[in-house]
């Protein structure tokens, strides 16, 4: 079973980038090496794959997919357009999901976007309590604070049970 140690972190933390408004986001062209694909044909056929998921989970690919061209040099010193994407951490997520199984770096991408994703839900919740609420999780009375929210305080207080 693949584990994600600190440099597996990393080496995804490293290429991770911050717009000015906070959103983080990854470049294909980034992450396609760390992901091991030597040849961007080969990774551009899982972004493929991870578009058509996106749409037919009834999200919009440009959100999540948009479409960057940059100019590279060529050798002779002339300049081309080349094809990227900005991708959102959902998009990474499909990637590692629709990308080369046989890959160990596969299954430790998986675990990483998924731990990300889940952070950022919690954090998400956590920002929509009132100051009331946030002081319980503070205070590590979570459960009384999910319930006061409208979660279902059941399974949060009976886990084994729901």
């Amino acid at each position: 079973m693949a584990k994600l140690n600190a440099d597996d972190y990393r080496s995804f933390e490293d290429i991770k980038r911050i717009r000015d408004n906070g959103t983080g986001y990854w470049t294909a062209r980034e992450l396609a090496p760390v992901l091991e694909y030597a040849k961007w044909e080969n990774f551009a056929k899982v972004i493929d794959r991870a578009m058509l998921a996106c749409k037919n989970s009834g999200f919009e690919i440009a959100d999540h997919f948009p479409e960057v061209g940059k100019m590279v040099c060529i050798g002779s010193g002339a300049k081309r357009s080349q094809v990227d994407y900005e991708l959102t951490r959902y998009a990474c997520y499909l990637i590692v999901q629709n990308g080369d199984p046989r890959k160990e770096v596969i299954a430790l991408g998986q675990t990483y976007f998924a731990i990300q994703t889940r952070r950022a839900e919690v954090a998400d919740a956590f920002n929509q309590l009132d100051e009331n609420n946030k002081r319980l999780v503070a205070r590590g009375n979570i459960s009384e604070a999910m319930c006061r929210k409208g979660y279902n305080c059941f399974i949060i207080l009976y886990p084994s049970l729901g």
